[in-house]
């Protein structure tokens, strides 16, 4: 009979040791650690995240005709989304490619046409057309050699500089060159646009062919010379994420506020036309 009670005895207090755990697991309310004395509990899975985890460090591949709006998009941009920092990296839309299947650590890239962008299927998801441009004659200050069309480019005493014919602009500036069959020879083919309105801003060279939005920036350091749209060219300006990007989620949010109306508000201030 002893025996028989302690085995009973051990039984009942194996029973309650076990419960004791249990019981601390729960309570009425079914809030995991929570005590009846209201003293601070770890957070419940259904907390919402720190702005700490939603903080994305973005870097944007961008044209450099894209340069100075691109500055003031970005400043818009990290006021209204706290968290998240943009850094732009401008280049001429085929080093900016270069740069891309090269494996450079990026997560958007704008080009200043859709032929860059295409080239580019395998590294980028699906890209979206934001902005567009048109090219003008850039002449030296005050236009001294009374520059008016394109065909006064072809005349053998001026200086003209264009970008080189694998950059966007250089062949945008062949295209309609060749379409009006007037034969310029440059004195040097820059690799981007701003290269070309620097010669022209030094007087370095007599005139060149850029961006509208380009040689507007320019003030009265060069003169803007009008190209009839029969006789011009629309660059397109296409945006898509890299499937590389470490900040998928975050890029793609970016790329699509370019096409929303305060990007495009921003855009077309600086004389961009709507896509």
């Amino acid at each position: 009979m002893p025996a028989i009670l302690n085995r009973r005895c051990a039984a009942a207090v194996l029973t309650a040791a076990l419960l004791v755990p249990l019981s601390a697991c729960g309570n009425d309310s079914g809030s995991a650690g929570e005590k009846k004395d209201g003293a601070a509990t770890s957070p419940s899975a259904s907390a919402p995240a720190s702005p700490e985890a939603k903080a994305a460090n973005l870097t944007v591949l961008a044209a450099s005709s894209l340069t100075d709006v691109f500055k003031a998009a970005g400043e818009a941009y990290q006021k209204s989304h706290p968290g998240t920092k943009v850094t732009f990296s401008f280049a001429g839309s085929q080093e900016l490619a270069a740069q891309v299947k090269q494996g450079a650590p990026a997560d958007a890239l704008v080009t200043a046409d859709t032929k860059t962008m295409d080239g580019l299927k395998a590294e980028t998801n699906d890209a979206t057309v934001i902005a567009k441009n048109r090219l003008v004659i850039a002449a030296g200050k005050g236009n001294p050699f009374k520059i008016d069309e394109l065909k006064d480019l072809a005349d053998p005493k001026l200086k003209v500089v264009l970008a080189a014919p694998e950059v966007p602009v250089g062949r945008y500036s062949k295209q309609i060159l060749d379409a009006q069959k007037i034969e310029v020879k440059p004195v040097s083919q820059e690799p981007n646009v701003r290269a070309v309105l620097s010669k022209v801003e030094l007087g370095e060279a007599d005139a060149g062919l850029v961006y509208k939005t380009d040689s507007a920036k320019s003030g009265d350091k060069v003169v803007s010379v009008e190209i009839p749209d029969d006789q011009n060219a629309v660059a397109s300006y296409p945006a898509a994420t890299l499937k590389s990007s470490k900040n998928a989620e975050a890029a793609a949010a970016f790329v699509t506020w370019l096409s929303s109306p305060e990007a495009q508000k921003i855009l077309q201030d600086a004389g961009f036309q709507k896509a």
